[in-house]
């Protein structure tokens, strides 16, 4: 008999732990065989364990009565909107539930040698790992700004603006943390609403704390890199340089205006 086919509930269940072992093992199986899916499945254990260690705190914190399964049993209906700070604690939970898995960062080491080169590359990677994600390109939504500032702040280690593109004509999709050959970097995401995605990354740059912008291309991507004050920026995307450079220029000149 025929395997029954591997579906998206069956690669978060890899991720999550929660398969039996015979399923487990078809998708282990399936992995082997699809290694671009492998690698996106990789990532994804990855973020799920920077999630955890980023909202730990939160966990050790008791259920708040909002969330009470009895007393959301006993009322048999739920608020018609509860509160952000109840959403976020909600995703918590659901978050940590399984085994651990993925990646770890816990041995990434920088080399010696940094620059926006390097930078640009890794921009044009992780743009080409999230942007054609139709399931799950981000991890955490523009409507929990708030919430994807202090984690990308806690895991970089200092806070990373996220400009507002606007009046560009792009939204704010949301954004993660990705790892790269430099350690941990911001990415967010950002969409005109008509299929043109932009990835803006940023990591800190030990070596090259301050390097004017210059342009970069990988097939058929353009991005624009530079770094201030320490920290490295890469904005990247299918779009013509004589309109990226502008949003660039945009970019910039809002990071410098929060220093």
């Amino acid at each position: 008999m025929n395997p029954l086919p591997i579906t998206e509930d069956d690669l978060n269940g890899f991720v999550d732990g929660t398969l039996t072992p015979e399923r487990r093992a078809e998708v282990s199986t399936y992995l082997d065989a699809h290694p671009h899916i492998a690698r996106r499945i990789a990532v994804y254990g990855e973020q799920r364990d920077m999630l955890r260690d980023a909202f730990a705190p939160v966990m050790d914190e008791p259920v708040p009565t909002e969330l009470d399964l009895s007393r959301m049993i006993a009322e048999r209906r739920l608020p018609r909107q509860a509160p952000r700070w109840a959403i976020a604690a909600a995703a918590v939970l659901l978050l940590s539930v399984g085994a651990a898995g993925g990646w770890s960062l816990r041995d990434m080491r920088p080399p010696t040698s940094e620059g926006v080169q390097a930078l640009a590359r890794e921009a044009a990677a992780s743009y080409a790992t999230y942007v054609p994600d139709q399931v799950r390109p981000v991890e955490i939504r523009a409507s929990d700004r708030d919430v994807l500032a202090a984690w990308t702040a806690k895991r970089i280690g200092r806070p990373i603006g996220i400009p507002d593109l606007t009046a560009a004509g792009y939204r704010l999709m949301g954004g993660r943390v990705v790892p790269t050959e430099h350690g941990p970097a911001a990415l967010f995401m950002f969409d005109d609403d008509r299929g043109t995605r932009l990835v803006m990354l940023a990591r800190p740059m030990k070596a090259d704390p301050a390097l004017p912008m210059s342009p970069h291309a990988e097939g058929a991507l353009n991005g624009f890199a530079w770094a201030d004050d320490g920290l490295g920026y890469s904005l990247i995307g299918a779009v013509a340089p004589d309109r990226l450079h502008p949003l660039a220029d945009e970019l910039r000149r809002q990071i410098r205006s929060e220093a």
